[in-house]
């Protein structure tokens, strides 16, 4: 094998000039060796150099930065519609866990503290012959598989003509689900289910 040789190795294309033997003697033929962006701009089309041209609008306050383009107006316009869905779908009871007992709107939920479930019964009143008097609780937990004892845990309490109360008491099951039956002196039975957390 040879050695390679640089003298005798010649590029393929080496008859071509391709470099201009004037700028090594003469470095003002007109040669620009640096970007120019004023020199760019004179040779763009006219729609190019009214972009450039072109102010931006400045826009003041918090409402006009938040529409100051279109990504932020879509953006901006997707939340309040949002929060308006939201807002509507909760108005209407979309949200809401709550029942009615003979004119009393009732909540339900559960917290778990050492072994037990603390159950907390809201009662809000909702007409003015919302009904008073005794309503049995019955808890149980839900089950899902089969064997398991059924076990159930009643109390009693007594709505009053207060507008707003809320009723506690604690049962002995610490499952992650509990049904719930409520029954009045008038035989008005309301069904809940809940998590405790």
């Amino acid at each position: 094998m040879k050695d390679s040789d640089p003298v005798n190795e010649r590029r393929p294309n080496a008859k071509y000039n391709l470099s201009n033997q004037d700028s090594k003697v003469n470095p003002e033929s007109g040669l620009i060796f640096h970007y120019s962006r004023e020199r760019r701009l004179a040779k763009a089309p006219e729609n190019v150099q009214n972009l450039y041209n072109e102010q931006k609008k400045t826009v003041f306050g918090l409402f006009g930065v938040l529409v100051a383009d279109r990504p932020r107006r879509i953006l901006f316009f997707m939340i309040i519609f949002l929060c308006a869905l939201i807002m509507v779908l909760s108005t209407l009871g979309f949200f809401d866990d709550s029942q009615m007992l003979d004119g009393n709107k009732v909540e339900i939920t559960g917290t778990i503290y050492e072994g037990n479930t603390i159950i907390i019964i809201k009662k809000t009143v909702r007409n003015n012959n919302a009904y008073t008097g005794a309503v049995d609780a019955a808890v149980s937990p839900i089950t899902r598989e089969e064997g398991d004892q059924y076990q159930v845990f009643t109390h009693r309490i007594f709505f009053t003509m207060e507008n707003e109360e809320q009723y506690r008491f604690a049962v002995p099951f610490d499952t992650p689900e509990l049904g719930i039956v409520l029954q009045s002196d008038k035989d008005v039975i309301l069904q809940f289910t809940i998590k405790p957390e």
